[in-house]
């Protein structure tokens, strides 16, 4: 038995003895009521050699507790990337409850193992999945699995075996999940690794029922990560990832985040990601010819690649991963993914004489300081003439106003310099760039009718989800823009619709006017009145995500999401047949004042004008559990305000 194969063995030894204590009891199953499975074991077995590729060894036990797991667990399945990956399901044994007998389905090459083209959506680059059809299985049947691995998750630029060595070649890192939507009794993950590579590693979040053991052998050492007694998280609504409140492990040898910066930014000079071309430099001049500005120059090459290069993405052979595709496929194709169209963008910004170089992130979901790969999406920075360096994102801001899109605020990234940069986090972005404005001036008859015009305006993120009316054909457009207010006054006579010019979006922020008249709004009699304000009906909701949240729990455990900071900021002037003088309001509102939210609401009478205002100040898009109160009771009051009619009387 070789070195290596001797290490492996002993890493394996260990950490079965670890686990052979609960091998084949299923404790408290009361404690697993509502559950599909539990799985007795999980482990994995990862050895690194020194090239960074790392030889990953999986053996997991499932028992099944209903129909509803033993469906979901027929087939097995292994997700991977032929260009950087290769797998093997080795073997899959079911250990039949009420026969007690065992059928081996794969082993020792026998057994038929399915290798298909796995199914895609956006992005068609050649991941395929093998499959082995387990069959019918009953209640209380025990599936074993094992399994190998050799690779990582995205393809770059080689071929042979060394296409499995990962990008940053002679380092290993990984993120492991000790988490899972099923319970799991006992999960081990053991790496064997160089001493000398120095692997660096931390759990996160909750770490109950963790342990950690290391032993020495030779120059390598041996760590086994465990925890036992994983039950499945409830999670409450708008919960954050798994990732950023379930316990996981982050293992890598690289030093620090610095070091990663500076290889993003070699592997992409050193393949040519971003050189030029005639074509390219022509078009730069021809988009720029009329740039008033250093940030107009910004402004228009950033639009013009987030609205022109389709996100569709194609197996385009090597490049696939961390290096960016060049200039001359990316402007011929005018298609890609974010990576592509950063790409694009750091080209055409070089080409127009700017500091521009790629960047990752993580989009909604944390990263944390042990710099293992925990990137899913790719942007670019500029260096403005103050040296500082700006965020730009064209995947996320086709038909949006912004240059970074702020539904990315308080997101971890990486710019790839040439000296290196730490970690860095995108701050908050404030809740009135993203304001939706909505002004009523209206009157309402004595037959009760209202008519007037009511006006939204909005910037930002706001200004993106109204915008979302035409998305659509141009002929729809009206249709489209009708609906808004019919939603909450069916009834309504649209006279008029005016709107800002769609084909100028970047020119001035969207602005939409209806005059109407909507018969039978008010109850009039002698003596009083009753009805709604009709700016207070939450018009164009489309851009009031914080309205779709389930307000029913008082309190919180979980941080939670919204896509975005924002203002609602509400103003309507009603003229009233009569003058009243008193005003019925059957709820009590309750005004919140905190960092994260704000609320405000009132009614004013002027002889026989009524003015209603409102105002709504949502500061973050990931909120703590302890925001939760403030958050709610403002979602609530707009609630009822857009609910409870005002009563006047003479």
């Amino acid at each position: 038995m070789s070195h290596k194969l001797s290490l492996l063995f002993l890493a394996m030894t260990v950490m079965m003895s670890a686990i052979a204590q609960n091998a084949d009891n299923v404790t408290e199953p009361q404690k697993y009521k509502g559950c599909q499975t539990l799985t007795e074991f999980d482990s994995t077995t990862v050895f690194m050699e020194e090239s960074g590729l790392s030889l990953v060894y999986g053996h997991k036990r499932i028992h099944m507790l209903d129909y509803a797991g033993c469906s979901a667990n027929s087939v097995v399945k292994m997700d991977y990337d032929p260009l950087s990956a290769y797998v093997e399901i080795q073997k899959v044994l079911v250990h039949r409850y009420y026969s007690g007998k065992t059928d081996t389905i794969v082993a020792n090459g026998k057994g038929t193992v399915y290798d298909y083209i796995a199914p895609a959506r956006l992005i068609y680059w050649g991941a395929s999945q093998k499959m082995v059809e387990v069959g019918h299985l009953d209640p209380r049947d025990i599936l074993e699995i094992w399994t190998f691995r050799k690779g990582f998750t995205y393809a770059l630029l080689a071929d042979d075996d060394s296409r499995y060595i990962p990008p940053m070649r002679g380092h290993f890192y990984d993120i492991v999940p000790f988490w899972s939507d099923q319970p799991i009794q006992d999960k081990v993950y053991s790496a064997n690794v160089l001493t000398s590579k120095k692997l660096r590693f931390s759990f996160y979040n909750d770490m109950s029922g963790v342990s950690m053991d290391s032993t020495i052998q030779g120059d390598r050492t041996i760590f086994i990560f465990r925890r036992h007694d994983i039950m499945p998280l409830k999670h409450e609504p708008a919960a954050l990832a798994d990732n950023d409140m379930q316990c996981k492990l982050l293992l890598s040898t690289a030093p620090n985040w610095e070091s990663k910066s500076m290889w993003f930014y070699g592997v992409n000079e050193s393949y040519g990601s971003f050189k030029s071309t005639p074509e390219v430099s022509a078009k730069v001049r021809e988009l720029l010819k009329n740039a008033k500005n250093e940030l107009d120059s910004i402004s228009i090459l950033t639009h013009w690649v987030a609205d022109n290069i389709r996100y569709c993405g194609i197996s385009m052979g090597e490049g696939e991963g961390y290096t960016l595709h060049n200039a001359k496929m990316n402007f011929t194709d005018r298609c890609g993914v974010c990576k592509d169209k950063a790409g694009m963008l750091v080209t055409m910004l070089r080409a127009a004489g700017f500091k521009s170089y790629a960047a990752m992130t993580m989009a909604h979901e944390r990263i944390d300081r042990i710099p293992a790969d925990q990137f899913n999406h790719s942007v670019c920075v500029v260096q403005r003439r103050n040296g500082m360096y700006q965020l730009l994102d064209p995947t996320w801001v086709p038909g949006v106003r912004e240059l970074w899109s702020s539904a990315e605020q308080q997101q971890g990234y990486l710019m790839g310099l040439p000296n290196g940069a730490d970690l860095m986090e995108t701050p908050t972005s404030p809740a009135e760039n993203h304001y939706l404005r909505i002004i009523g001036d209206t009157k309402i008859a004595k037959d009760g009718t209202l008519t007037g015009t009511i006006t939204i305006s909005a910037e930002g993120q706001s200004d993106a989800a109204v915008r979302g009316v035409f998305k659509a054909r141009q002929s729809e457009w009206r249709r489209n823009l009708e609906l808004e207010l019919l939603r909450i006054a069916p009834n309504a006579n649209i006279k008029k619709i005016n709107y800002t010019d769609e084909d100028h979006y970047l020119d001035q922020p969207v602005r939409i006017t209806y005059t109407f008249a909507i018969p039978n709004y008010a109850i009039v009699n002698d003596d009083d009145i009753i009805f709604i304000p009709l700016t207070a009906r939450n018009l164009y909701s489309r851009a009031m995500g914080h309205l779709n949240f389930d307000t029913t729990a008082t309190h919180r455990s979980q941080p939670f999401s919204d896509r975005c900071s924002r203002l609602v900021e509400i103003r309507e002037t009603i003229t009233l047949p009569a003058e009243y003088k008193t005003m019925t309001y059957n709820q009590q509102i309750e005004g919140v004042a905190s960092p994260a939210v704000n609320y405000g609401c009132g009614f004013q009478l002027e002889g026989n004008k009524l003015i209603f205002g409102e105002n709504a100040m949502y500061n973050k898009r990931v909120y703590d559990a302890a925001d939760w109160p403030a958050y709610r009771q403002a979602v609530r009051n707009q609630k009822v305000v857009a609910s409870t009619p005002v009563l006047l009387k003479k």
